[in-house]
């Protein structure tokens, strides 16, 4: 394997959608970082599980753990809300808070069991078939010229901060699950369990738009690698491939289709429109690199991000210990 950085920043985020948690450290599972998005906020009338694409109110919260996660806990988290007040997960009147905050009912809850697949489920008519169908790519591709037309085509170009004029993001190569559920289930994740990003896609994306603030807590990754001095997006070039970062191995899966998310405000970040119209513009709608977790382990600030020659290296780079 080819080292190509070192591990910069690690990112936990303890309810999906809002603000994270820096870390030195992190054990990670087949469902990524312990403890990353392991709270989330559900709509029980209607089973869905609401995200700051619709909500971005949510990414002006922030939360940490109290206590440590294992790969099998999920502690209490402390929730920090736009006005400055915390309220606690264990609290009775944390998810009354949550509703008035987003106008609509909500509960928030910690994740569920990956064989309870009704509490990910969409509930629209036929959903479980569409799942079924929707894991051959041919499937996908007409699913996705089906729902590009009419209500489901402006909704997608609200969640996903689309303009007149600007494209969809091709979804055919997203796994078929996001047809069948809300969240994989036993995650909160919208598609992966591992987010990677670079200094070089930043640094390239700054002098695209060098008035924008490309800080890295608008693209929520788990792992920011530097890549010293190199200015361009090259993340891109892993997916197939296998990755060992620190004491963790992934697969590149694909990269990080943006909807709304960076542009909306958060923390001491204001506002910026102009961030996603640059990444529609300049990067094809992506920006970092949506990954699975091939080997767990652990990754620790400073620690080798190294590269294989393709996806077939996943064995021999599995195997090996650091």
């Amino acid at each position: 394997m080819m080292e190509v950085g070192r591990v910069r920043e690690i990112w936990r985020y303890p309810v999906k959608s809002m603000g994270g948690e820096r870390l030195a450290c992190s054990h990670v599972g087949s469902y990524g970082l312990w403890g990353d998005r392991g709270w989330g906020i559900r709509d029980d009338a209607t089973g869905v599980i609401h995200n700051a694409k619709r909500h971005p109110i949510l990414m002006q919260c922030s939360a940490v753990y109290r206590a440590a996660p294992r790969a099998d806990h999920i502690p209490h988290v402390d929730i920090t809300l736009p006005d400055g007040a915390m309220i606690s997960s264990d609290s009775p009147a944390v998810s009354q808070r949550l509703s008035e905050l987003m106008g609509r009912r909500v509960v928030l809850r910690p994740l569920q069991p990956a064989a309870d697949t009704a509490y990910y489920r969409r509930r629209e008519p036929g959903s479980a078939l569409l799942g079924r169908l929707a894991q051959y790519r041919p499937v996908r591709r007409l699913l996705q010229w089906a729902v590009f037309r009419g209500r489901i085509a402006k909704e997608l170009r609200e969640a996903f901060g689309r303009e007149p004029g600007e494209p969809l993001p091709d979804l055919a190569d997203v796994p078929g699950t996001v047809f069948e559920f809300y969240t994989p289930p036993g995650t909160y994740f919208d598609l992966f369990p591992i987010h990677v990003l670079t200094t070089s896609t930043l640094q390239l994306m700054s002098r695209l738009n060098p008035a924008a603030n490309w800080d890295v807590r608008r693209f929520r990754p788990n792992v920011l690698v530097d890549t010293e001095s190199t200015t361009a997006a090259v993340e891109n070039d892993w997916v197939g491939r296998a990755i060992r970062i620190g004491g963790f191995v992934v697969k590149g899966e694909l990269p990080t289709i943006r909807c709304a998310m960076p542009m909306h405000a958060q923390a001491d970040l204001p506002r910026d429109p102009s961030v996603l119209r640059t990444i529609v513009r300049e990067a094809s709608q992506c920006l970092g690199l949506y990954a699975s977790v091939i080997e767990p382990g652990r990754v620790g600030i400073g620690d080798p991000v190294e590269l294989s020659a393709d996806a077939r290296s996943d064995r021999s780079a599995g195997s090996r210990k650091t």
